[in-house]
């Protein structure tokens, strides 16, 4: 049973960008076999047909490859949760295991440090603890994030009161 207090006043998840789609990807791995195959062909009939288990190695290797990244990367991502007046991230890394750091909501602040030649830090910080997020995330990103963390922390700090009884009646 959860509270009013449990309940999240602001909620983000963020995750790398995935570079393609489980249809891209058999695209990549019909186009490397085709390739591969026409390859294959040529040396056989050349007389070095040797090369043809080699081919096939290398095709294993490169759907292999591709299958582990993007089963590997999609496990990535960051959860930034303000509630019950504490604002949480945790991480789970490519392996699954997740980190958790909690910070008092009312001391956060959040800082988006610009880096010359690089991206931007984007950090939270409160009492003396400091926590980096948004570390895969792009520049305009990062600055979207820190604008809705900001305003989601403003209004947690500043709540509007709506009181039907002490409304103007016009």
């Amino acid at each position: 049973m959860s509270t009013a207090q449990d309940t999240p006043l602001f909620e983000a998840l963020t995750t790398p960008h995935q570079s393609g789609t489980q249809a891209g990807l058999r695209v990549i791995a019909g186009l490397v076999l085709l390739g591969s195959a026409g390859l294959t062909a040529l040396f056989w009939s050349l007389g070095a047909w040797p090369v043809a288990g080699f081919m096939g190695g290398e095709v294993v290797l490169v759907i292999g490859l591709l299958r582990a990244h993007r089963r590997w990367s999609g496990r990535i991502a960051e959860r930034i949760t303000l509630a019950g007046g504490r604002i949480r991230v945790v991480r789970t890394d490519r392996r699954g295991r997740s980190v958790a750091a909690e910070l008092d909501a009312y001391w956060a602040r959040v800082a988006l440090t610009p880096r010359p030649g690089r991206v931007s830090e984007l950090r939270l910080a409160a009492r003396g603890r400091s926590v980096e997020i948004g570390c895969f995330l792009s520049e305009t990103e990062k600055g979207s994030l820190a604008d809705a963390l900001n305003q989601a922390l403003r209004d947690y700090r500043n709540p509007v009161f709506d009181n039907p009884q002490t409304r103007d009646i016009r």
